[in-house]
């Protein structure tokens, strides 16, 4: 989906999207003069700045973009790790109930219940 799209996901929520945004000529700098003051500010700024200063910026907030990812991707892998556990503890903890006679406790007890219906 479009960057900074928010609307629905149906076909005819797309459809109005794409009439009313797409194949619209947007600010940038080869159509400047359908921007507003910020952004032709913000522009002309950054035409001021030399090629290595604009690729120094460029790499700066790319990198951060690759440490944003990396974070992500640790966190994530953390959570799996918790998920996992969690996991393995409760089967251990169910395993345990078990061992200890649920089944048999159960059974003894389907066993009084049909003991005493019959007894009827």
């Amino acid at each position: 989906f479009p960057r900074g799209y928010s609307g629905g996901r149906t076909y005819d929520a797309l459809a109005k999207f794409a009439t009313d945004n797409l194949g619209k000529a947007i600010c940038s700098p080869s159509n400047i003069d359908i921007c507003d003051d910020d952004m032709k500010a913000k522009i002309g700024e950054l035409m001021g700045k030399s090629d290595d200063e604009l690729s120094a910026s460029i790499a700066e907030e790319e990198k951060k973009m690759e440490e944003a990812e990396e974070n992500f991707t640790q966190e994530v892998e953390k959570l799996q790790a918790t998920y996992q556990k969690l996991m393995d503890d409760k089967d251990a903890a169910q395993a345990a109930v078990k061992a200890s006679g649920l089944g048999l406790m159960k059974a003894v007890k389907a066993a009084k219940a049909k003991a005493g219906s019959d007894e009827l």
